[in-house]
């Protein structure tokens, strides 16, 4: 027979109601005490007591005095963007690559380590090295924790890798490993989860609390946040689209299986197919050359990748009904012509009424969305903050 939940302790209770002002302050540029109070529903005594802990902490400031409404001017609270620093890294598949990054998502130091087809325990090796270069070049705030994004499957309940097939990871338990070994918190997710985090955590754009974000790459995948929330799925696989078999694809994948999304969408893809008609196509920077010089070869690969890619892209807009969908990662810098061959397959592919209001657009085409994003969802974790602004 189930037991009922135990009563929150007192501390419990004050520390979710931290965590509730904490969020009122950061999800605003600046705010006075009274406003925090009316935005949580604590009493102004509460509020006064928990941002008093705050300051403490030197999580948030006192920037000077609001306008008067009658009365005294009101002193102004935000959040301190260096209280913090945070390790965020991206397990790429040629290079590592990390970043101390602060609270507001500002990057204030990098590395990277080439991964040189190193797998299994020698990559595990290359994690270490890289957080202890970041760890030791942060001289400038507290560490709040390690945020990682990774390949493959992640169960980021527990910060295991299910599978990462390029890395040669299966059931590594990434996050218990790293916690015992440096003693703070951390964070693993899938890499294109935590691009869609970053996406709707630190852009400059304003963005829906339904979104798709696809990350297009040497890989492809996918994030899907409904109601602002990141969904994982039953077996923390929600979004793994590159390893869908469609069309007549002949190439086997890393999978081990044929036909793969990957294999025919991916800027690997796209270059390898290149190459066989431009021979000077050998990389991702000479395929947008290409492209953008108007090779009619190369353009046509690219438009027939997009294409694909926006069946693909089609299926997940019809199965969750979001009208929103950004496309981040390299295969950005094609630009309109393989944005127009997505929108243009996928549009044909959807409902009527569906796509009637379906926007594709194109997101940021860096890797530091990765680095973000991980380190957004250790602040969610650690902190209580929400994802959306």
């Amino acid at each position: 027979m189930a037991t009922l939940p135990e009563r929150a302790t007192h501390r419990q209770t004050r520390a979710f109601n931290q965590q509730l002002v904490l969020r009122a302050i950061y999800d605003r540029h600046s705010v006075s005490r009274a406003e925090v109070a009316r935005l949580t529903g604590l009493t102004r005594t509460s509020v006064s007591e928990l941002v008093n802990d705050l300051l403490a902490e030197q999580l948030i400031e006192e920037v000077g005095r609001g306008p008067s409404t009658g009365g005294k001017a009101p002193i102004l609270l935000r959040v301190r963007a260096d209280g913090r620093h945070l390790v965020g890294l991206d397990l790429g598949e040629s290079a590592f690559n990390g970043a101390v990054v602060d609270l507001r998502g500002n990057i204030l130091n990098r590395l990277s380590v080439p991964l040189a087809g190193q797998d299994g325990d020698r990559a595990v090796e290359l994690v270490l090295t890289l957080i202890e270069g970041l760890i030791n070049g942060n001289g400038r705030g507290p560490l709040l924790g390690i945020g990682i994004g990774a390949p493959g499957i992640i169960d980021s309940r527990t910060g295991t890798v299910r599978w990462a097939v390029n890395l040669a990871w299966e059931n590594l338990q990434l996050g218990e490993m790293l916690e015992k070994r440096f003693k703070v918190p951390v964070v693993v997710a899938n890499d294109s989860h935590a691009a869609a985090v970053a996406e709707l955590t630190f852009s400059n754009e304003s963005r829906p609390e339904n979104l798709i974000v696809v990350r297009v790459g040497r890989g492809i995948g996918a994030g899907i946040i409904l109601n602002g929330q990141l969904v994982h799925g039953d077996g923390s696989g929600a979004g793994e689209i590159g390893h869908m078999t469609l069309g007549d694809g002949h190439e086997l994948c890393r999978c081990g299986r044929v036909g793969c999304l990957e294999t025919m969408a991916s800027m690997r893809a796209m270059v390898a197919a290149a190459h066989q008609l431009v021979p000077q196509v050998t990389d991702d920077a000479s395929l947008v050359d290409a492209v953008r010089a108007g090779d009619e070869n190369a353009r046509q690969v690219v438009a027939d990748a997009g294409a694909i890619l926006g069946t693909a892209i089609a299926a997940m807009v019809a199965t969750v009904n979001v009208n929103h969908v950004l496309l981040v990662g390299p295969a950005v810098a094609l630009g309109d012509e393989w944005l127009e061959a997505i929108r243009q397959k996928a549009t044909q592919a959807t409902l009527p009424l569906l796509a009637s209001g379906l926007r594709i657009e194109l997101g940021a085409g860096h890797d530091d969305v990765v680095m973000l994003g991980a380190s957004a969802l250790l602040m969610t974790h650690e902190l209580g903050l929400s994802l959306t602004r």
